[in-house]
């Protein structure tokens, strides 16, 4: 939604409107209004923005326009129009050094390192895991549309989709990945994702202890109410959010901080984050969610300067998508891939152990 509306009175009649966002409300929604309703589905947008919007004429339920105070029903087709097509991105192949784990016809499986962004967006027009894809295969699907995008030195398509990605991970969060390089891998994988017919594990360093050694964290994911730039945990039976189970298991325990395996069966933005933020384990050094300061531990300037060290030689969330096993889409055959931790996770989960047996010694 940050796209300016133009008034449809100064409008031709005859003018092209151009489809934004589409979403079908499911059968089982209850009565919402339709700027709250949104506000949970378009990344960024505001609901100022989105009752302009509406009162522009640009909100449209089952093809007819609606105010902001409409109460969605379920089976409603919701679509946000406006008089200019979505920005288009670029997608300029850029030679980026990128870890390849394996990779065949149909798919490549990346280990990503912190600090690259996944797909290109605002702010974001170069410099990502896509333009990095685009240079090395010349060749990608796009991922909604199926169609396939061709690129060349001299020849760049326009793209309005994330070609060949199924699944994301965020900036700062590193490892495996897979990429479809095939229309038929791009199918299957996206059918895979959505039916969570996969095993994806990720390894994070937490703040706390744990009192037992495994768990499951169920609660809905949606925009924080407040700060858009966030996400927030609802209750399962909550009409913000969606539904998001996580599952953890204790690896290592350092006193202060533990170490986690977290098994996802749903795929949502910022789900291992928010989640632990929630039940009180923020991920260490996650500066979106409050664990880039001192949450556990004693008052002693010592400790104090040690997490500093750590948070100095780990400057970014702890978290690893650790390994991720499928059926292969076109083989059919069971694939896994394990990834080892990055060398700054390795670095502090080693200063962590050094100062627990330190502390252990001097009792």
């Amino acid at each position: 939604m940050n796209q300016e509306t133009e008034n449809p009175e100064e409008q031709d009649d005859d003018q092209e409107l151009y489809e934004h966002y589409r979403v079908s409300a499911d059968k089982g929604q209850a009565p919402l209004r339709i700027d709250k309703f949104l506000m949970n589905r378009i990344e960024n947008a505001t609901r100022s923005k989105i009752q302009q919007a509406a009162e522009n004429g640009n909100v449209l339920v089952n093809d007819k326009p609606v105010k902001s105070n409409y109460k969605v029903k379920p089976f409603d087709v919701i679509t946000v129009v406006f008089a200019h097509p979505p920005r288009e991105i670029e997608l300029i192949p850029q030679n980026i050094p990128i870890d390849i784990v394996y990779e065949d016809e149909d798919i490549i499986i990346v280990n990503k390192q912190s600090g690259m962004v996944v797909h290109p967006g605002y702010g974001n027009y170069k410099g990502t895991l896509v333009n990095a894809l685009v240079y090395h295969f010349q060749q990608l699907p796009v991922s909604k549309s199926g169609a396939t995008l061709n690129v060349s030195e001299k020849s760049k398509e326009q793209a309005l989709l994330r070609p060949g990605l199924v699944h994301r991970l965020d900036k700062n969060t590193t490892g495996i990945m897979v990429v479809a390089k095939s229309e038929i891998a791009m199918m299957k994988l996206a059918k895979d994702f959505f039916d969570r017919n996969l095993d994806r594990k990720y390894n994070a360093l937490v703040w706390g202890d744990f009192e037992e050694n495994e768990g499951t964290i169920t609660g809905n994911i949606g925009r924080h109410l407040k700060d858009r730039k966030l996400m927030d945990v609802f209750p399962p039976d909550s009409e913000f959010g969606k539904h998001a189970v996580t599952h953890y298991k204790v690896l290592e325990r350092f006193g202060y901080v533990t170490l986690i395996e977290c098994k996802l069966e749903t795929g949502r933005t910022h789900q291992i984050r928010a989640h632990l933020q929630h039940i009180g384990h923020s991920l260490f050094n996650d500066d979106t969610y409050g664990g880039n300061r001192i949450l556990k531990g004693t008052t002693f300037a010592k400790y104090k300067q040690f997490v500093e060290n750590c948070f100095t030689l780990l400057p970014r969330q702890a978290l690893h998508a650790k390994s991720l096993g499928f059926n292969h889409p076109v083989t059919g055959k069971y694939i896994h891939f394990d990834s080892e931790l990055p060398e700054d996770m390795q670095a502090v989960i080693q200063k962590w152990r050094g100062y627990t047996i330190s502390n252990a010694l001097e009792e």
